[in-house]
């Protein structure tokens, strides 16, 4: 299960995500926004994220024109690390070292193959553990 949202900025990325995801057979709740009025990212950032939080083994997807504002929002949550990614290595890195279950992306600075291939990077990798459990596990114990 994917949970996406977007501000204003990126409605049009979030568009092909969810059309790339769902003609890949992947179940996705999209929480808005879905027109091109100003919108307040945070209400959008939390929603993702909650949901995330809430439902084990989701994973999220927030977008905004930087993808720094989402990933701030996202990472209030407890229970949500959120990268914000620029390349598939990132996207990859993120989910195998950090357990990464909410990803950020910015609409004005990634373009939509390049957002592409982000999301299947961060959707089709695994987390490693190993070395990275134990660092995991601090950011989760200083979060409580």
């Amino acid at each position: 299960m994917v949970f996406i949202a977007c501000d204003h900025g990126g409605l049009e990325l979030k568009r092909a995500i969810i059309d790339k995801l769902t003609k890949s057979n992947i179940e996705v709740v999209d929480l808005g926004t879905d027109g091109e009025q100003s919108v307040d990212y945070p209400d959008f950032g939390f929603a993702v994220a909650e949901r995330v939080a809430k439902e084990q083994g989701a994973r999220g997807i927030v977008i905004c024109k930087t993808g720094v504002g989402m990933s701030i929002c996202a990472n209030k949550v407890k229970g949500v690390r959120c990268g914000l990614c620029f390349n598939a290595d990132m996207g990859r890195l993120c989910r195998e070292h950090n357990d990464a279950n909410v990803l950020a992306l910015g609409a004005a600075n990634t373009d939509i193959p390049t957002a592409l291939g982000i999301v299947d990077a961060f959707l089709s990798t695994e987390f490693a553990g190993g070395r990275h459990a134990s660092r995991v596990n601090k950011i989760i114990c200083y979060e409580a």
